[in-house]
């Protein structure tokens, strides 16, 4: 192996590892806004522990929505070991991208039903702000589902041509 070669694999595997941990990092910043938000929210701004967390049916929602967004996440790391372990072209990734697509449509799902109880329920507060992010978060969600659609179908084709050739070889 040249020297070239080596440096190239060293620096493969420091951006793989460089993502990985930047993943890693969005999934704690997502928790804790997960947990920390319902605190400062104007309704809850004098509420009890309790009544902050387990009496808001909306929050329990929100926090099953989050389930899919963490395991893609935890896929997205499993996808960037599999990079630095020279296994792009596998089964496990394509199946790695299909999990992701599957929880980019569950969360779409998720947000679709809050954005109705937000319509539905909002009172005397505007849900304009509300609904701006739960757009966003479909859009992305959209962007998510389309790009790991794209790189499983492109990812198994090539799955598909190198079993094909291990089988002529």
């Amino acid at each position: 192996m040249s020297m070239k070669n080596v440096k190239t694999v060293y620096m493969k595997r420091g951006f793989t590892i460089f993502l990985q941990v930047v993943v890693v990092l969005i999934g704690i910043g997502a928790l804790v806004l997960l947990l920390w938000e319902p605190q400062i929210e104007g309704r809850n701004a004098h509420a009890k522990f309790f009544e902050v967390y387990f009496n808001d049916s909306f929050l329990v929602l929100v926090y099953a929505g989050a389930i899919p967004f963490f395991i893609a996440l935890y896929q997205a790391i499993k996808i960037l070991s599999y990079v630095r372990q020279n296994k792009v072209f596998s089964s496990e990734v394509v199946k790695a991208l299909r999990t992701i697509q599957y929880c980019a449509l569950a969360i779409i799902g998720f947000v679709a039903i809050e954005e109705i109880i937000i319509m539905l329920n909002h009172g005397n507060d505007d849900p304009a702000g509300g609904v701006f992010v739960g757009i966003l978060i479909t859009f992305g969600s959209i962007v998510v589902a389309s790009v790991a659609t794209v790189f499983e179908r492109i990812l198994q084709n090539a799955v598909d041509i190198k079993s094909e050739n291990d089988l002529t070889v």
